[in-house]
């Protein structure tokens, strides 16, 4: 049996496109994204020791399109601070091989 983490990775490695935390709860029936957003800052730590890297698609604003800069944690910011729109597309995850 595996782990919540090593599930998050198995899958984050095999889909082809960016992953929400949202998308990821839904997938493994999962009842909190603050649980994934917790396990996938430690599934990016864990994936550098096996030549790998997590790809992160930056938070972005819905409304104005401001684009996120990469955070020290996966969590999504509750506002834009261009135009304080709430409306914020979360942000995306993939595991690939490092280049």
């Amino acid at each position: 049996m595996q782990t919540r983490r090593e599930r998050i990775t198995e899958l984050l490695e095999s889909t082809a496109f960016p992953m929400t935390a949202e998308e990821i709860c839904e997938r493994l029936d999962i009842k909190s994204r603050s649980i994934v957003y917790e396990d996938i800052d430690h599934v990016s730590k864990s994936v550098k020791r096996r030549e790998k890297e997590l790809l992160i698609r930056p938070a972005s604003c819905g409304k104005c399109q401001f684009a996120f800069k990469p955070r020290k944690t996966s969590k999504a910011p509750s506002k834009c601070p261009k135009c304080r729109s709430q409306w914020i597309l979360a942000p995306a995850f993939l595991i690939r091989q490092r280049k």
